[in-house]
Order: structure tokens, then C-alpha cells, then sequence
């Protein structure tokens, strides 16, 4: 099919790239012990790249007859008519070897049956259910796993294929006491199904829950202030905009034209790695065919560059970093984060919080989504428990958090052992010196 696509392109006397993808995804929710919801979705799809004379055209198509595809590869190039030329738009080059990953695929998720998997999804509901009579509502008990193959080949010789899975489990439940309620959420997902871990995953979410009860409000302050690694993730997330290149060469982040420039903490050091062993984003290429690599965005509080993918890397008249991404066939590539990584420092999180004589332990913030990449200015709702003594003591609720990103990852005085993976992102926990907390 693919080839069919370049063999098209080569007659027209244009450049094309073909990318196939393969998905399957199963999940299965649970309630009370009985299946509630059971899915098994499986797509095939060809998204078709065109280039001529720097115009860019492109469709995609699920139907993979030969007169379907012919008529993809017509479309695409009779839409590159109509577009504006640019001269930053190629295909990546030909690259004779890729990383061998054996971690991506783990056959035992297709060797044990249905009900097995079902089980797992049990098993973490009953174990909450069961942990503390506080815990009132299961409200969802969920196991996932994905499956997909990837091709990828274009007319500079580009040939990439690749197969991986994982999969996870989530739950959701409610603790009560004296009428007020609050919400416990865990996950986990890994590479191999038998390090999914039920009971970790339900004393996680069954704790958070319940040491969010009966929470307070406090007055507002200038408090040291301790983050989760999950809550971390969240403010990753904020910084996985600002070292975009497509938003850098617009304007749109704070970080633009800072390289080489201190915008952290000395002891923060961030990564994004394609290859980490057992990273849930880990694979061998990018969604263009390039190589995926280890790069270094801040080490030692310097900011050491951005993320590329081929069209913005041409552009800054560089190598791309191996950082295109698309979610499916249906879309272009676009830069995007492989696994996001704060590197762990070397405290226990007890010790961050035994020297403190009145912090804010971050359990929960909301409304990342308003933050500012431009300016690095955020005001999100936040929870958590106070810190007094050097002890966690009561929670705390319906108060905000404010800042700028510069100040704050400036502010980072420690950095905890205990790293954590929520997906493609991970962090240990992180304490900072001073953090503005909105409250009465």
C-alpha cells in the first residue's frame, strides 16, 4: 500500500511520504463486580504527505482498495495546487539504522484471555471497596491495553516499521464522612501487563481520597510548599508548550530566546527521552521516520534548547530532534514530548517535608489549561495538607496557587528520589522555597 503511494508520487515528479497505522484498543469497566462497559475498537488508516515545489498537500483515507488509494495520492497532490509555498517544507532523509527497543512489545497481553484482564479491573475495585468503610462509591474500575503498529517510508528511500503496546489500569471512587465528600483517583500503566499492580493502584486512589476529608480553609501566604510528582505533571505539561519550536518561532513562549540562559533552579534537570527502558512514549522513530534520541531541554537550571520536529528544525537550520508526533493517520505531524522527565534528586520525600515549620503540601490544582506559556504566569485552584512541625497535619481546600514559571522552577530548593510516570510524563517530588497561596 505504501509503496503503492510513492510509485503514484514518483510519476507526478513529486515528494511523498506514506504513514500507515494500525490500532487496536480494548477496554473494560467495571461496577459491582459485573462488566459495565466492554470495548474493542481496532482501526487501519493511510495519511498521505505531499510536497511539490514547497507546497504541501495532504489527506487520509481508511479505505485501503487500490482505487481508494489512488485517489488519495490525486487529492493530496491536487491540494498542494492551492497551498501557499514554503520553503521549509521536506521530508526527512533517509536513515540506514534505528534503535533496537526490545521492551515495546509484551506478548503476555495477548496470551491471557478476556477474563483474566476483567479480573484485573475486579480486583482493584473489591480491594478499594474494601480498604476503609469510608469509602462509599467505586465509581469506575477500568483496564486498558493498546496495541499498534506504525509505517512510515517516503520518496527520499525513508523505510520505518515498528510494532508496541502497554497497557493500565484507573480507578475513581468517592470517600464520605459527616456528610462531605471527596474524590480518590490512581493509575497505572506499564510496558509489562504483570507489573500492573491492582493493589497498589487502589490503596493509592483510596488514600487520596481519605486524606482529603474534612478540609479547611486557610488564610492566604508566602508558604514553602511541597508538589506531588502526579501535581508536577501537570505544570510539565504547562513547559512542554514553552519548548515547543513551532510556539519558540511564533512568539509564544516564555522561553524564546533564552538558550543558554538560567531559568531554573541549579538541581533541575529535564529531559525528554525517547529511548528510556520501559518508557510508556519509547519507539524507535518519530511520527516522521527520525530517529528518536535522548535530549537534554534543561540541565543545571540552563535551558539548553527546544524540541524539533523536520519543518521547524528546517527552519532554525537544524536537525530535527526526532520530536514529530500525531495521534493518528488523520493528522499532520506536529512537535510533541516523548517521555517528559524531571530527573530525580536524591532526598526521600519525608526528608523535603521534616524541616518545615509551616508549608503546603500540593494534593490537587485545577485549571492548568488557563496558564500562560507566553508570559509563564499562572492562578490555578488548588488542595492539599498542611505541613506544620515537619508532619502533614490537616487538609486544606478552596484555595489558589499564582506565580510566574521562571520564578517557580527557580524557586525549587530540593528535589525528591521517589520519581513517579503518569504516562509519557514523570516526576519526583519538588519542594519550593516560597509559593503565593490565595486563601481567605
Amino acid at each position: 500500500m505504501a509503496e503503492k503511494v510513492l510509485n503514484i508520487a514518483t510519476d507526478q515528479g513529486v515528494d511523498a511520504e506514506a504513514f500507515l497505522l494500525h490500532n487496536r484498543e480494548l477496554s473494560i469497566e467495571v461496577n459491582n463486580a459485573q462488566v459495565e462497559t466492554l470495548k474493542q475498537a481496532e482501526e487501519i488508516g493511510l495519511g498521505i504527505r505531499i510536497i511539490k515545489n514547497g507546497c504541501l498537500g495532504f489527506t487520509y483515507t481508511s479505505d485501503l482498495a487500490d482505487n481508494a488509494i489512488i485517489t488519495a495520492v490525486k487529492n493530496a497532490i491536487n491540494i498542494a495546487q492551492f497551498t501557499t509555498p514554503d520553503e521549509h517544507n521536506s521530508l526527512p532523509k533517509k536513515q540506514e539504522n534505528y534503535p533496537e527497543l526490545g521492551f515495546l512489545y509484551d506478548d503476555e497481553f495477548n496470551t491471557i484471555n478476556i477474563d483474566e484482564k476483567i479480573n484485573l479491573a475486579k480486583r482493584v475495585e473489591e480491594i478499594a471497596q474494601n480498604y476503609d468503610n469510608r469509602i462509599k462509591i467505586v465509581e469506575s474500575a477500568t483496564y486498558e491495553d493498546t496495541e499498534f503498529s506504525s509505517l512510515i517510508v517516503n520518496t527520499n528511500g525513508l523505510y520505518a516499521c515498528e510494532k508496541a503496546n502497554y497497557g493500565g489500569i484507573y480507578v475513581f471512587l468517592v470517600a464520605e464522612e459527616q456528610g462531605i465528600a471527596e474524590n480518590g483517583y490512581a493509575m497505572m500503566v506499564n510496558r509489562k501487563l504483570y507489573d500492573i499492580n491492582p493493589e497498589l493502584v487502589a490503596k493509592e486512589a483510596t488514600q487520596n481520597a481519605l486524606r482529603s476529608l474534612n478540609a479547611k480553609r486557610i488564610d492566604s501566604a508566602q508558604l514553602p510548599s511541597i508538589m506531588e510528582p502526579y501535581i508536577m505533571t501537570k505544570f510539565m505539561g504547562l513547559i512542554a508548550q514553552m519548548i515547543n519550536a513551532n510556539a519558540v518561532q511564533k512568539g509564544k513562549s516564555l522561553f524564546a530566546n533564552k538558550e543558554g540562559e538560567i531559568v531554573a533552579s541549579p538541581i533541575f534537570n529535564l529531559v525528554d527521552d525517547g529511548l528510556l527502558q520501559d518508557g510508556i512514549a519509547s519507539f524507535p522513530f518519530d511520527s516522521e521516520g527520525v530517529g528518536s534520541r535522548k535530549n537534554d531541554i534543561i540541565t543545571k537550571g540552563i535551558l539548553q534548547g527546544f524540541l524539533y520536529d523536520t519543518y521547524t528544525a528546517n527552519k532554525a537550520g537544524i536537525n530535527s530532534t526526532g520530536n514529530a508526533a500525531r495521534g493518528s493517520f488523520r493528522g499532520l505531524p506536529t512537535v510533541g514530548t516523548t517521555n517528559f522527565t524531571i530527573l530525580p534528586g536524591d532526598k526521600t520525600p519525608k526528608s523535603l517535608i521534616s524541616d518545615i515549620e509551616k508549608g503546603f503540601y500540593i494534593t490537587e490544582v485545577m485549571g492548568m489549561h488557563t496558564a500562560n506559556p507566553v508570559s509563564g504566569d499562572f492562578s490555578v485552584g488548588a488542595a492539599g495538607i498542611m505541613i506544620e512541625q515537619g508532619e502533614l497535619t490537616y487538609p486544606v481546600r478552596g484555595v489558589t496557587i499564582a506565580g510566574n514559571l521562571i520564578d517557580f522552577l527557580q524557586d525549587i530548593d530540593a528535589i525528591g528520589n521517589d520519581i513517579r510516570f503518569f504516562g509519557g510524563r514523570s516526576s519526583p517530588t519538588i519542594r519550593l522555597k516560597s509559593l503565593s497561596i490565595g486563601g481567605e
